[in-house]
């Protein structure tokens, strides 16, 4: 299964006509918010707007810069993945939306503490007997998608040796497992590598420097087997 992922469009509507023949090319488009460009949060809807005639299978999470009230915008178009866990073609699939406090001029951000709560039903998952997933271990078949990086070495780097990232999304990543995260926020951190046995992809950002990444997710003998390439639109 083939996955575009995206970040940060930041009301950059254009850029996404770029990428006319990747969409057609995916199975399903992740979003690790800020539709909105900063401090102009009526860029969101355009974006919006515009990514839903793009494909018709899209898990999203708001940005730091989108207003929390949006989220009520993506359950209306059915994309949202903000503390929901989706399934698709045997993948689960479950974000977190907003940046960690930093400056608070932004109208997202939250505590790390109220970022992680996002992933909550994964342990109501996990405590209920009869489900097929119930372990932590089984967790290989999950997508994270969240715009607040984990604590890493590459893709929550703003500037040499200085990272943004949140060391509690990186135990939860060491304890769940996940096949693979997307996350954004940190422009200057667009990279992949690995936390674990789990692939981190930052694309960077889409409406500001055009890049984006695609996720490959094949059959292997002991479950999935996650790559990812980050591009940049033509």
């Amino acid at each position: 299964m083939k996955f575009l992922c995206i970040s940060d469009i930041h009301g950059n509507v254009e850029v996404l006509d770029k990428l006319d023949k990747v969409f057609k090319d995916v199975n399903a488009v992740l979003f690790a918010g800020d539709f909105a460009e900063c401090f102009k949060t009526e860029t969101s809807k355009p974006v919006l707007d515009a990514l839903l005639k793009k494909h018709d299978e899209i898990y999203a999470v708001l940005g730091n810069c989108d207003e929390p009230g949006f989220i009520e915008e993506l359950e209306d178009a059915g994309i949202n993945a903000e503390r929901i866990l989706n399934y698709t073609e045997g993948f689960a699939v479950i974000g977190s939306g907003g940046g960690s406090k930093f400056t608070g001029k932004t109208p997202n951000e939250r505590s790390l503490e109220e970022l992680m709560s996002d992933f909550a039903i994964l342990d109501s998952v996990e405590n209920e007997e009869g489900r097929a997933s119930a372990p932590s271990e089984n967790w290989r078949n999950l997508i994270v998608v969240s715009h607040n990086p984990p604590k890493a070495e590459k893709v929550d780097s703003f500037a040499p040796g200085m990272h943004a990232g949140s060391e509690l999304f990186t135990a939860f990543i060491q304890e769940k497992k996940p096949l693979a995260v997307l996350t954004g926020h940190i422009h200057e951190g667009t990279g992949i590598e690995t936390i674990g046995e789990t692939l981190v992809i930052n694309p960077g950002s889409l409406g500001e420097k055009g890049t984006y990444a695609v996720l490959n997710v094949e059959k292997a003998a002991d479950g999935y087997k996650a790559s990812a390439e980050i591009l940049s639109v033509e």
